[in-house]
């Protein structure tokens, strides 16, 4: 019997004292020597970065302020990640969600992915222990999320986007951006190859999680055979416990400050005259400098990109902390509240659902705080990104100081 008995991850406080907590823990050069293992100094500040509770610059200034970073720390690039899909949704937008190149010829993925891989249940122990992980603790390591995508796509014949949806949903830092244009890496539609692994990759970088005999216990050549054929493996032979997948919730009514009401239509302070902040799920830092604070959580959004109750709480009771009340109805229900305020301010963001609304009530719209520079034109890889933005942080120490906020 396989041992799986892998540490689970700690669980994410949702406060910004937990988010700088985190920040202050992390060791640059136990990051680049062990980032690739499971047990290995990962930073886990993805969900605090990816809800704004902080951004990007202020975690580089933070750890270049007690160990000097380089441009070519490996932490330093796995920003720049993050940084360059964002930049490729920013060019591309709702195209992210469909194929960007061509899938393997001739290969039919599924629509969905099948119930033993959503159950943890495939007999393949890493897959397996990677789903226990997401639904327990809303994170995974980013190793781990490859395999699970590599495994579901190109083993399993899923399409890509059933996988990233399913794991959207689940993840505390879940991003549109990283989540599912990394998926379309893994999958080829957005690299020149699809992405492998193999029982001997898992056995040195998750030792505990034993694949010899599984189906991904295969040299590479077979595995990319495997992958470009149009045939897919089941779970392994015998029985294999299963987990239940934490359920979805939706999202109404009105939370916080006011009172609810099922369809978002409640009583809300009048504005006349006075100075609104919108605060929506991607700018929770400081409260804002208002004579109201509204979050924003709108019902549009949310029910075609569904979030499990963990993110969902994880989110809310940041709100809650920095708001005077939450409006999680309809986005438009506000519109009439909003028309005789003095001024509303909110940071744009271009997550559907919320984009469009801000854009049309927010009197004072600003961009949120970047910390690499944006190049002109679209970059189709992240080498020509970090091609176009490196020659900006050759001195970097400077670069910092002006950028880290």
């Amino acid at each position: 019997m396989p041992h799986t008995d892998l540490l689970p991850a700690p669980a994410f406080e949702p406060t910004r004292a937990a988010a700088l907590a985190r920040l202050r823990a992390v060791r640059p050069a136990a990051y680049a020597r062990t980032r690739n293992h499971l047990d290995g100094a990962v930073t886990r500040l993805s969900p605090y970065i990816t809800h704004g509770y902080i951004s990007i610059g202020e975690a580089i200034g933070d750890i270049h302020a007690r160990t000097p970073l380089t441009p070519g720390h490996k932490l330093v690039f796995e920003f720049a990640w993050r940084a360059f899909f964002h930049h490729v949704w920013q060019h591309l937008g709702d195209a992210i969600f469909s194929d960007l190149r061509p899938a393997l010829p001739g290969v039919r993925y599924a629509p969905a992915l099948p119930p033993d891989l959503r159950e943890g249940r495939t007999g393949v122990p890493v897959i397996d222990w990677a789903v226990r992980e997401l639904y327990a603790t809303g994170y995974l390591h980013n190793h781990a999320r490859m395999w699970l995508a590599s495994y579901a796509v190109h083993l399993r014949k899923v399409h890509w986007r059933a996988g990233a949806d399913w794991m959207f949903a689940h993840l505390l830092d879940g991003d549109l951006a990283s989540n599912h244009l990394s998926w379309q890496w893994v999958a080829g539609t957005f690299s020149h190859k699809p992405y492998l692994f193999n029982a001997e990759n898992v056995a040195r970088y998750a030792p505990d999680l034993d694949c010899r005999g599984t189906c991904i216990d295969q040299p590479y050549p077979a595995l990319d055979s495997h992958a470009r054929a149009d045939h897919a493996c089941g779970a392994e032979p015998g029985p294999h416990p299963g987990v239940e997948e934490p359920a979805m919730e939706v999202a109404a009514g009105v939370a916080g400050g006011a009172a609810a009401a099922p369809d978002g239509a409640t009583e809300m302070p009048p504005t006349g005259g006075r100075r609104v902040a919108l605060v929506h799920p991607w700018s929770l830092g400081a409260r804002p400098d208002a004579d109201l604070v509204i979050g924003l959580f709108p019902a549009a959004f949310h029910a075609s990109h569904a979030w499990s109750a963990r993110r969902r709480q994880f989110v809310l009771t940041r709100m809650r902390a920095i708001c005077d009340l939450i409006h999680t109805g309809p986005a438009e229900r506000l519109s009439h509240v909003l028309r005789d305020a003095a001024a509303v301010g909110a940071q744009a963001t271009h997550y559907p659902g919320y984009r469009t609304f801000l854009e049309d009530h927010a009197t004072l719209l600003t961009s949120p705080i970047a910390f690499f520079p944006e190049p002109a034109r679209l970059c189709t890889s992240f080498s020509r990104f970090w091609h176009a933005i490196s020659p900006h942080l050759a001195d970097f120490d400077a670069y910092v100081h002006r950028h880290a906020q």
